[in-house]
């Protein structure tokens, strides 16, 4: 077997491998999709927890009325909760608007922080580290300045992290506000309902482990302040504390009724920043804690470091290589006697991609279309293609911000 052969079958058994785990986490997800949907929602005896929902926001004025609004609409007592809005050095009408709102709501719990560019303006960590300097509430929840949270969101949070105390924190799951926006929106709809949500499903389902995502979550004040807050260095502030949560032998729970709703970006530019620096700030969390592989009291939380490790590194090189072996093949420049098969198994990974991506959107109402067979098809040989160049530049910038040592800043995603 020559060099060729060698590096393509490395490359298939990884890519294999993989796909065989995603397919086991949808299968997972399925279920406990199914089971959950016939569970009541668990009793909260005795006085309800006052919450703090914190808010970051800089230069969200396009969005940021609707959200506080929608928060002020939850179904929870008023008295039990307070909203504090961090308007992060925002040079628009933020200030402006958030101010109408809150001598609207004078009887309220709002509080509006606002920062300068010396106190704010550094990412969203050091927003959320300044509003939790003022917060009141033994559980925290956060939802991003772009959110139209459903009433029920919050209690269903509540409802969960006091009925058990081994959660750290429970999550819940966001949906794309504007799907029908574009092909993009209606790409990054699937991709949230396949491969976030079915795979957070799976890993609660088979290891009791789930990542927090940006938004909609709740964990308990006593965490925050046994770990001393956000990181302001991690640009995925969320990934980087579930590990945290983790370390201290509590469990991060997904409840899948607990749903808000997102903008997500409608050009590909947009897009393309935002999601290099969803990977930058993912692979600063798998370096930071790849020691935790050899440490035996992270021994329940390995299957985490592994998958993203597996997914930022191995399955991006094995994509790259086989990629790269079957054009130069094509060319004429490499001879591999396993092309045909490496073309075989290429055309059976998308019609798993195509069923597997499907049978997900079956647990959401109106998803279940002809039209979006079509839509995941198109979009295994687009949009899932680009991810190879996301992944890596988000790398490039990583390794150029390690060598530079430049600071997080608050990348702005832009709304619509």
């Amino acid at each position: 077997m020559n060099i060729p052969d060698v590096l393509m079958v490395i490359a298939v058994i990884c890519i294999w491998s993989l796909l065989l785990v995603n397919v086991t986490l949808i299968i997972a997800g399925y279920l406990y999709y199914i089971k959950s949907e016939n569970e009541e929602m668990p009793e909260i005896k005795g006085e309800l927890p006052f919450v703090t929902i914190m808010v970051p926001a800089h230069n969200e004025g396009i969005v940021i009325s609707k959200t506080v609004e929608s928060l002020l609409a939850l179904d929870y007592p008023h008295d039990r909760y307070e909203i504090i809005v961090i308007n992060d050095n925002s040079t628009d009408n933020s200030a402006l608007l958030l101010g109408n709102i809150q001598s609207r709501y004078k009887n309220r719990n709002l509080l509006i922080i606002s920062t300068d560019a010396i106190t704010g303006g550094k990412g969203k960590s050091n927003a959320l580290n300044i509003g939790f300097a003022r917060s009141k509430g033994e559980l925290i929840a956060i939802y991003d300045a772009d959110n139209t949270p459903e009433k029920m969101a919050l209690r269903y949070l509540v409802a969960e992290i006091m009925n058990d105390s081994s959660l750290g924190a429970v999550i819940g799951k966001f949906r794309t506000r504007n799907r029908d926006a574009s092909l993009l929106t209606r790409f990054i709809n699937i991709e949230t309902l396949s491969f976030q949500w079915m795979a957070q499903a799976g890993r609660w389902k088979l290891f009791k482990l789930c990542t927090i995502p940006g938004t909609n979550f709740i964990m308990r004040r006593s965490i925050v302040e046994s770990i001393g807050g956000w990181d302001v260095k991690a640009i995925a502030e969320d990934t980087e504390i579930s590990f945290r949560i983790y370390m201290m032998g509590y469990r991060i729970k997904f409840q899948p009724k607990s749903v808000t709703w997102e903008q997500e970006p409608q050009t590909l530019k947009v897009w393309f920043k935002q999601r290099t620096r969803w990977a930058k700030g993912n692979i600063y969390v798998i370096v930071k804690n790849i020691p935790l592989l050899f440490d035996k009291s992270a021994s329940r939380i390995r299957f985490d470091i592994l998958y993203y490790l597996s997914i930022y590194f191995l399955l991006l090189l094995s994509l790259i290589t086989s990629d790269t072996l079957l054009v130069l093949h094509a060319l004429g420049y490499v001879h591999t006697t396993i092309a045909g098969l490496s073309g075989f198994l290429w055309l059976l990974a998308i019609i798993l991609f195509v069923v597997g991506t499907f049978i997900t959107l079956t647990t959401e109402k109106g998803e279940m279309s002809l039209s979006n067979v079509w839509i995941i098809l198109l979009m295994y040989v687009s949009y899932c293609q680009l991810w190879m160049l996301v992944a890596a530049y988000g790398l490039y910038n990583y390794i150029k911000d390690l060598i530079f040592k430049r600071e997080a800043k608050w990348y702005k995603t832009e709304r619509y």
